[in-house]
Parts: structure tokens; C-alpha cells; sequence
């Protein structure tokens, strides 16, 4: 009996009603980083047949101290989450379900290993940002579900995690099959965070990276690093990026898709076009809520140089010349970060020094 006839039957047989009937299936969370941690944190508080698969260090730091969730600004409300953590993907070959907690630059070399050890088994569900994990995924495994994270989160210290809001999760798959399997994973997930099945998960995709066009900009000007010198500038940046991003976005031929808790289209386009007095306090006020993002939390936090600048920033850079819509902030903030980020231990920039950029390709 092939696993999907088994899983096939297994969800015709389950009463919802009944979640301790959702513990059949084995997840694995491999990467235990802000986003596999917080998921898989989640849902760890209520579904007890989940385990977790990251390196050595973090590994072992995970058995001594578990994960710790926290609201941001509200250390308080930490909540202690014991977990089960494994050493190898030896102790993962029955697993039903393999959550990928990893970014895109690391994807392929991951994808390849998982396959190799465990094969075509389980069904593998992507949380990366961006497109490039659909281009990834398929090549080794043929269950593969897509999930779109709608919150920001960050890491203090190995395990613990701060959170802007707990969740949404969209779930949703290239050309809509496994659709009883997303219905199944949507439950377990809501045992903990909010999840829903996406129908348009490229609508929904591209319109999480719109947003996620800014971890380039608030990288290169250390945003939480060092303070930010003319906030006028910093706006009118940061808004001209994600207007830029919804008119590449839509040129393409994409469609809004409203991902819980994110500005509409039109905000962040007026963003970019109202006068500064008309929308300079819901900016300020947007922007104390803002922390660092993934992209600075790779480069500066972790003075790493890998980033998803090319699957985040690169790619609507080709929707842009491929679809001949101008897009000189996106373009000038791209190659600065190109530049900045490849040159060693990274500075961040000067917010003035990056307007001077982008004027002269305006």
C-alpha cells in the first residue's frame, strides 16, 4: 500500500471534531530558525507528534533550553515550549510531513539531502519567501505544499524568538492538487497559529514579496542597528520601493491576494504619491513597529554574506525588465546592496547616502 492510498484513507477516516486524531501523522521541522521556530513551536503547544532537526550547536542548545515565544514588546507573555529534538534525518525516515525552516541560499543543498535520505515519502512543505523554492521543490520531491508566512519574527539567542503577531499561515500548492493533504496540514497547523488554504498561492506569493522588497532597504541602512538620520528620506524611499513592487507585480499579471494583518495595494501606493503631511504619522507610526527582518538579521546580526537578495529583490528585478516597468529606487537599492554586502564586514549606509543613489537614476 503506497503512503498516499495510506494518507487517503486516513483522512476519509478522521472526525475533526476529534483533534487527538490529527497525532497519527509524524512532522519534522528541519531549521529551527525564527520562522520553523515559531511554526513549529505553535503547534508543539498541542500536537505532541512533532519533532525537531537543526545543526550540532543548535541542536543541543534546543534539548537544554527548548524555545522560547515572545510578543514583541511584551517579553511577559514568553511562553516555554519543551520540544523534541533529534540529531539526524536517521530518526526521521517514517516522517509524514518535513517543514522547511531554511532560506532559499539553502534550499537546494537541503532539498537534495532530505531526498536522498528519506526519498519521495513525506509530504515536504516550503516556508521560504519569495518564488524560488517552487523552482526548487519539485525537482526532488513530488508532495510539495507551499507556505506563505504573513508575520515577522526574529531570533534574540539560539531558540528564542520574538514575534510581531502569531501568524497568518497560507497554505497552497502550484496547480491547487493535494488539496485534502492541505486540508489535513491546515488543522494541525491551526492547533496553533491561524492557517488557511490559499487557491492563488502566485497571487499570494508575490504579494508577501512586495513586502518583503524593504528587508534590502532597512539592511543597508541597519535599521534597529543605528539611528536613522532623515526620516523624510527614509519614507520616501521605503514607500517608492513598495510602489515601484506593486506596479512590477501587477504588470506581471499577478492579482492582490489579502494576506491577514498587510497594507492593501492602494495604501501602499498612495504611500508613495500623497503629500508627506498627509501621510507622514501613520508612516512614523508603521515604522516604530517595524524590526529587523530576515535579511538583516543574515547580514548584520550574523555578519553573514549570504541573503535572499537575488530570490527576494533579484526577481522582481526580472519581472521588471521583463515586463518594461521602470523601477529606479528597486534597481539603485539592489546594487548598492549587491556592493555593500559583498565587500566583507558590512557598514551599514547612511539613509542620505543612498537617496544621493537613487536621485541620480531618477
Amino acid at each position: 500500500m503506497t503512503f498516499m492510498n495510506d494518507l487517503g484513507k486516513f483522512i476519509g477516516s478522521l472526525d475533526f471534531k476529534k483533534t487527538s486524531s490529527l497525532k497519527h501523522l509524524k512532522i519534522v521541522v528541519f531549521g529551527t530558525g525564527v520562522i520553523g521556530g515559531s511554526v513549529g513551536g505553535w503547534i508543539a503547544q498541542n500536537y505532541d507528534n512533532i519533532y525537531f532537526l537543526d545543526l550540532p550547536d543548535m541542536a543541543k542548545k534546543l534539548k537544554e533550553n527548548g524555545l522560547t515565544l515572545y510578543p514583541q514588546d511584551n517579553k511577559d507573555a514568553a511562553e516555554q515550549v519543551d520540544i523534541k529534538v533529534i540529531e539526524s534525518l536517521d530518526e526521521a525516515l517514517d516522517a509524514d510531513i518535513i517543514l522547511l525552516g531554511v532560506k532559499n541560499y539553502s534550499l537546494e543543498n537541503v532539498a537534495k539531502f532530505i531526498r536522498e535520505k528519506v526519498g519521495d515519502r513525506p509530504i515536504i512543505v516550503g516556508m521560504q519567501n519569495g518564488l524560488e523554492n517552487q523552482t526548487i521543490l519539485p525537482k526532488y520531491f513530488s508532495k510539495v505544499i507551499y507556505c506563505i508566512v504573513s508575520y515577522n519574527a526574529w531570533m534574540d539567542d539560539p531558540g528564542v524568538i520574538g514575534y510581531q503577531k502569531k501568524g497568518p499561515l497560507h497554505l497552497g500548492t502550484r496547480y491547487n492538487e493535494l488539496q485534502e493533504e492541505m486540508e489535513l496540514i491546515g488543522r494541525i497547523f491551526n492547533l496553533g497559529v491561524e492557517t488557511e488554504v490559499n487557491t492563488n498561492i502566485g497571487d499570494a506569493a508575490h504579494s508577501k514579496l512586495i513586502l518583503n522588497l524593504t528587508n534590502s532597504l532597512t539592511t543597508l541602512i541597519g535599521l534597529s542597528f543605528k539611528p536613522i538620520s532623515d526620516q523624510a528620506i527614509f519614507q520616501k524611499l521605503l514607500t517608492n520601493l513598495l510602489s515601484e513592487g506593486v506596479e512590477i507585480v501587477k504588470a506581471a499579471g499577478y492579482k492582490e491576494s489579502k494576506l491577514g494583518g498587510m497594507p492593501p495595494w492602494f495604501k501602499l501606493q498612495a504611500g508613495a504619491r500623497l503629500p508627506r503631511f498627509i501621510t507622514k504619522g501613520m508612516f512614523d507610526r508603521n515604522a516604530k513597529k517595524m524590526v529587523i527582518s530576515s535579511m538583516g538579521q543574515d547580514i548584520i546580526q550574523r555578519g553573514g554574506s549570504d541573503s535572499e537578495l537575488e530570490s527576494i529583490n533579484g526577481y522582481v528585478l526580472e519581472l521588471a525588465e521583463k515586463h518594461g516597468t521602470p523601477a529606479p529606487y528597486n534597481r539603485t537599492v539592489y546594487e548598492l546592496c549587491k556592493r555593500e554586502f559583498s565587500g566583507g564586514k558590512f557598514t551599514p549606509m547612511d539613509v542620505k547616502d543612498v537617496w544621493a543613489e537613487v536621485e541620480k537614476a531618477l
